[in-house]
This record gives structure tokens, sequence and C-alpha cells, in this order.
């Protein structure tokens, strides 16, 4: 019987595939099938959390630091959406020399709302530079009708602008342009009949006033002569007044069109 030397057996080739497995990227179309399956899973779950996320954002009460900010748009926007009548009332109060409680009447409300027209030009300029969008002016009488005060609020976009302009603005300043109203006890009221004046600030806006008495008489007329009594106590107080009202910051209403939450 001839010798047959021993051998190793061959390693066994792979069995073919059968019909129909074919592979793509090592993978089968069965298995691309499961990944294709996870792959979209995934993506609902994604898209699922960022729709349950931004249910979550539009239904959460608004952090304090929004309603602040909220509120100081609402202040901002008030000298274009408040009626004029809001922003100027009919009457308002002051305090006499007496400690009496007295009320100046309205006479009529300006049109115009041209920084430059409504006040002197060295101030005029002090609010151009920082932005000034409007001044809206309106025309008062004291309750004795003797006393004639135009008020003008002059709108900046923010606090910080209005804060700069003041600065620049000296608080007895007759910079203020009267505004007659003829028919009316503010009918001789011009600017030569200017005679004080304040300014002071309340949030975005500034709040400068300028009197004179409603005869008309010119300023040179009484210059260096004190004015009898308080005669233009009134004013500063009706300065005041309107600049809280305007600055006062009211709680968010975000469903009032007048907001922006």
């Amino acid at each position: 019987m001839a010798f047959q030397p021993f051998r190793y057996p061959a390693e066994s080739s792979p069995a073919p595939a059968p019909p129909g497995a074919r592979r793509a990227l090592g993978l089968r179309a069965r298995q691309w099938t499961w990944v294709a399956l996870a792959a979209a899973i995934g993506y609902l779950l994604l898209s699922a959390v960022s729709v349950i996320g931004v249910v979550r954002e539009l239904n959460r009460e608004p952090t304090a630091a929004e309603l602040r900010r909220a509120a100081d748009v609402e202040v901002a926007r008030r000298w274009r959406a408040w009626p004029a009548g809001r922003i100027f009332p009919e009457r308002l109060a002051y305090r006499t020399g007496d400690e009496e409680t007295e009320y100046a009447t309205r006479v009529g409300i300006s049109p115009q709302t041209d920084c430059t027209a409504a006040v002197e030009p060295p101030v005029a300029e002090v609010l151009r530079r920082h932005g000034c969008r409007a001044v809206l002016r309106a025309t008062y009488t004291d309750q004795l009708e003797g006393v004639v005060v135009t008020i003008g609020v002059v709108a900046f976009p923010d606090q910080q602008a209005a804060y700069r302009a003041r600065q620049e603005i000296p608080g007895s300043a007759t910079a203020l342009r009267a505004v007659p109203f003829p028919g009316t006890a503010a009918a001789r009221f011009t600017d030569k009949a200017r005679q004080a004046g304040t300014a002071e600030r309340g949030g975005p806006y500034l709040v400068l006033t300028t009197a004179g008495q409603s005869d008309g008489r010119p300023a040179r007329a009484v210059a260096g002569k004190e004015p009898p009594g308080d005669l233009f106590g009134l004013v500063p107080q009706l300065g005041h007044t309107l600049a809280q009202t305007l600055s006062t910051r009211a709680l968010p209403d975000c469903s009032d069109r007048d907001w922006r939450c």
C-alpha cells in the first residue's frame, strides 16, 4: 500500500450568500431596514422633545427680567400709543403757597411734534444729538387764568438718551417755545412772554415747561423783579406730574395690544 503523507485539512471557504441577500457597506438588506427604522424613531423622539420644549416655553410664566423689559418697552411707546388727552389730561392738580389744591386747565394741544421747531436752537441741537423722536406740547392756565404754562414732552429712544440730554439742559431754562391758542386765556402767551421754565426727566422722556402771564407782558418788562407771591409755583409741579405719569411702569398685560411680551 502506497504511503500517503499527513496533511492538515484546508480551511473551508465561506458559503456563498443566498440569492437576494446582497450586502451594502457590509450590511444586508434586512439589517439596513432595522437601521432606517432606528433612525426614524430617533428623529421622531427628537421632534417630540422639541415640540414639548416649545409648548413649555410658550406656556410658562414670564421671568422678572422679561416683565421689566416688557414694561420698559410699553413706557417708551406711550408718546405715540396713548391718546393725546391721556398724555395731557384736561386738568392737572397743583398746590398753592397756602397748601390748597387748585387745578390747571388745558386750553389746547399742539398738532406739531417736530423736535427742532418746539425748542430754541441750542436745545434743539442737544435733542437731535441724543435721538429726539418727537416733542409733544400742550398749554394750560392756572385756576385764576393769570398764569399760562406750555408743557413739552420730549420722547427719546431710551432712559440713557433722556438722561444725557437732561444733563446738558439747564433746569430753569425757558428753552421750550410757547404755544398760544386764540380765543382762550392763553391767546397772548408768546415766546416774548416766557418768564420761567423747568426741565425734568422721567424714564425715556424729558418734560420741559415754560410759563408767563396771561396778559402777554414781555419778560423784559419784569426782568430783575421778583414775581408776586408764588406766581410760578405751579410750573414745576405740572411738569413733575406729567413726567411721573409717563414714566411709571405698569404691570404687564400681554393680552393688551399696547404690550409686547
